[in-house]
């Protein structure tokens, strides 16, 4: 699951700084997902260590009077720009500074490989899957390392627009497991009405990304 909405009035890169919590709508979203998972077989709670992930998760392990672990494998991807505001049409890009970090974007040369991502986050979801085996665990963590993990169990290149990520505010990104295999891939929001349309990640979604692996 990705986190709810952030209080950040400022529009920071906040990254992986402490002190950023839910948003009165980030919280609304996380009891919506809590709502939509109440009666699944839940046995297992965990997050990324940072406010907004561990707040997400909070009313989804009370759901099922559970405590919320900690897993630092979760965490926001690490990047260079933390701390500053950074967008289109900001007037980052122009800044002489910022150019040697964007020399490369397929490693990326701003911030955490990508390939290091994708260790952790494997490694973060096998872990998962041993503490609920035979039943259902729910991982919070962010927008980035969900994205690449699902990116590279589906066999897809890393790097990537981020515009074109499927995976918005609160939405669930699901690895179903046969014994120690993904086999397949799913996606919902269970809190899509509540996230305004300008935060809707991955509004044009790449098609067909859903799906099942053959045995």
């Amino acid at each position: 699951m990705r986190h709810g909405e952030v209080e950040n009035p400022k529009g920071i890169l906040y990254g992986r700084l402490p002190g950023y919590h839910l948003s009165d709508l980030g919280r609304r979203m996380a009891e919506r997902v809590a709502e939509h998972l109440a009666e699944r077989d839940v046995t297992h709670v965990v997050a990324s260590p940072l406010e907004r992930a561990q707040e997400t998760a909070d009313p989804i392990a009370k759901a099922h009077g559970l405590d919320v672990a900690a897993d630092a494998r979760l965490i926001e991807a690490d990047n260079v720009f933390q701390g500053k505001t950074f967008g289109v049409g900001d007037g980052a890009l122009r800044r002489i500074a910022n150019w040697p970090h964007l020399r490369n974007p397929f490693r990326p040369s701003w911030g955490e490989p990508y390939i290091d991502q994708v260790v952790r986050m494997m490694s973060a979801l096998q872990a998962a899957r041993d503490a609920a085996r035979g039943h259902e665990a729910v991982c919070v963590s962010h927008q980035l390392p969900i994205w690449i993990v699902r990116s590279f169990v589906e066999r897809r290149r890393l790097w990537h627009d981020p515009r074109r990520r499927q995976c918005t505010l609160a939405s669930l990104t699901t690895f179903t497991f046969v014994g120690d295999r993904i086999v397949s891939v799913g996606y919902t929001e269970p809190a899509r009405d509540l996230v305004p349309p300008h935060l809707r990640a991955g509004a044009k979604p790449v098609k067909g990304r859903s799906k099942a692996f053959g045995a």
